[in-house]
This record gives structure tokens, C-alpha cells and sequence, in this order.
């Protein structure tokens, strides 16, 4: 069992598997794009597939791909039936933008996955396009139904709520949890790369943070009721308007962060260990794995340099990679 110094079991490995996405969503990525990583800079399946089975061996039972966009990698459907049949694994989702849901949810459920989470910042398809620079709203539609239709399930919505952007919209996302059973998550927009311009049309990166306190007074007409917790839950506390089928969380690094219960550890793309999102700690793995070293070391090294909290309120830092680079 992986525990770091602050008695905090680790058992939820979060892996980037791609820093490239099929959207700009302005808060992600500069306009310009990014310098991505050749083939060679970023971790094969079978690299990835080593860490996990090695990260089982010691206590970690719960898997999530991330990206960039994770679908966009080839191959994506043998990963995932790779680390479902990985032992001790009991717990495999996958985070993803939706564009590419419909074409894979019935090969990503044969091969094992058990649940998805996907980026909805609008209902409306104009401002959709403008956030995701050119991205279609009803590709991501298809893809929720059909990830629905292939049994992977709970989904969960997650919506960046920003002032200025889609504050006007968030009591509708919140009444997606009344017609289907979802879970539909509101997160604080967090500093990561926030020096870069949105472009035209949207505030700030600073001025359109909208802190936790806000969003839930634009939602008190609906009389949110706490749902007990359940232990792993994640960072989301959550809600449930009366009679809805689904629930309503609050995830805020910020205001109300979570790290007291942190169970996680980051692998990105280019094979680094991150022991927080909210740091710019990373432990370099790609190299040993490719020397054919015991990556163990790595692993406890990450988890005994875990933070016991951000300091993103101290410091108002911006990090030094964006969320594209470190899977979010």
C-alpha cells in the first residue's frame, strides 16, 4: 500500500495518454495551440500499461485516461482492455471532450471501461464553438446518448463555470440532473496558464474566475440537498434537486479544495509522475522505464513528496504547464 506522510492512502492513478485534443477550449489551451510532444517524447501503451501493473502490486485499484483528448490516440480501445485485465484494477473511467463518444462507447464498454466523464461548459451552440474554437455541440450530444446506451454509466458533466461566459447558463446544466440520471459537477476555473488571452469576445483568464460561494448562490433557487458522502467519492461534494434522478456537485481547488482526502497520483503524457495537479512537483519516469528499471521507486518517491495541500491561495501562482500538458 502506497501512503504518503500525512496518512493519506494512494489508490487512484490518473494517466494522460496524449497531449494532443481535437478542441482549443480557451481556458486549456493558447489559441496558438502548443508545442506537442513527437511519438517518441510520449509513453507507449506497453510503458503505460508496466506503471499501472506495477501501481496495482501496491495499492492502487482505480485508473483514469486522460488527456488532451484521450479517444484521439490510436489504439486507444487495447489500452483499456490492457488495464481492465490488469489484477488488482477494479475501478477503469476515462475523461473525455465527446466528440469521438459515439464512434467508441460500445468497443470502450466490450473492452472494459466502466464509466465516462465528459466537458460540457454550454447548452448553446454558438458560444460552444466559440469556447472549444470550432467544435461541434451536437457530435457531443451523440456521444452522451451513446455512451449512455452502452451501460457506461454513472456519466458525469463537468462544466468550468466562468464569469462572464456561462454563468448565465449554469441553473439549465443544473436541470440536466432532473431528466437524466447524471452527475452533473461545476469546478472553479483554475489558475493554469492564465497570462494568455481567451481572444475576443471573453473576459480575462482572471476576471472570469467565479468563485464557489458564487455559483452556488446562482443555483439556491433550486434547493440543492446534501447526498451523504461516500467514502472515495472523489472531490466533488454533491447535491440533489427534490425528486431528480441525478445529482449536482461543487468541485473547488480554490475555495473549498479537497486535499484533505487526496488519494491520487498524475502520470502525464511525457511520462512524469505528478504527486498534485496544483504543483509543478514531477518525478521524470520515461527514462527508467526504458533502461529497465524497478519504476517502484519512482512511484513511493512520488507519493512521499505529496503535498499535504495546494498553496494556489498563498502563492497565486500561475502553474508552468497548461492543463492540456498535464492531463486535468
Amino acid at each position: 500500500m502506497l501512503i504518503d506522510p500525512f496518512g493519506r492512502p494512494i489508490t487512484y492513478l490518473r494517466i494522460s495518454v496524449t497531449d494532443r485534443c481535437n478542441m482549443r477550449c480557451v481556458y486549456c489551451m493558447p489559441p496558438e495551440g502548443i508545442e506537442t510532444r513527437s511519438h517518441d517524447e510520449i509513453m507507449r501503451y506497453e510503458e503505460i500499461l508496466q506503471v499501472v501493473q506495477t501501481a496495482a502490486q501496491h495499492g492502487i485499484t482505480e485508473v483514469r485516461l486522460t488527456g488532451g483528448e484521450p479517444l484521439a490516440r490510436a489504439g486507444i480501445v487495447s489500452l483499456v482492455r490492457m488495464i481492465a485485465e490488469t489484477p488488482g484494477i477494479r475501478d477503469l473511467s476515462l475523461t473525455t471532450n465527446g466528440l469521438l463518444l459515439e464512434k467508441f462507447a460500445a468497443e470502450l464498454a466490450e473492452a472494459g471501461l466502466k464509466r465516462v466523464n465528459i466537458s460540457l461548459d454550454t447548452l448553446d451552440p454558438d458560444k460552444f464553438s466559440r469556447i472549444t474554437r470550432g467544435a461541434s455541440l451536437e457530435r457531443v450530444w451523440s456521444g452522451l446518448q451513446a455512451a449512455e446506451s452502452a451501460g457506461l454509466t454513472p456519466i458525469k458533466l463537468n462544466t468550468v463555470a466562468m464569469k462572464g461566459v456561462n454563468e448565465d447558463e449554469l441553473i439549465d446544466i443544473a436541470r440536466l440532473s432532473q431528466r437524466h440520471p447524471w452527475r452533473v459537477r461545476f469546478i472553479e476555473l483554475m489558475p493554469v496558464n492564465n497570462q494568455t488571452p481567451w481572444g475576443e469576445g471573453f473576459p480575462s483568464p482572471q476576471s472570469a474566475y467565479l468563485p464557489i460561494h458564487d455559483i452556488r448562490r446562482i443555483l439556491a433557487p433550486l434547493d440543492l440537498q446534501p447526498v451523504e458522502e461516500k467514502s472515495g467519492s472523489g472531490p466533488a461534494r454533491e447535491y440533489r434537486i427534490p425528486g431528480a434522478p441525478g445529482t449536482v456537485g461543487f468541485i473547488s481547488p480554490l475555495g473549498e479544495h479537497f486535499c484533505e482526502r487526496c488519494n491520487r497520483l498524475r502520470l502525464t503524457a511525457d511520462g512524469a509522475l505528478r504527486p498534485c495537479l496544483l504543483s509543478d512537483i514531477e518525478i521524470p519516469l520515461l527514462k527508467a522505464l526504458r533502461a529497465g528499471e524497478d519504476i517502484y521507486p519512482f512511484l513511493e518517491r512520488a507519493v512521499l513528496m505529496k503535498p499535504e495541500g495546494h498553496e494556489l491561495v498563498k502563492n497565486h501562482r500561475p502553474m508552468t504547464r497548461c492543463m492540456i500538458q498535464i492531463g486535468g
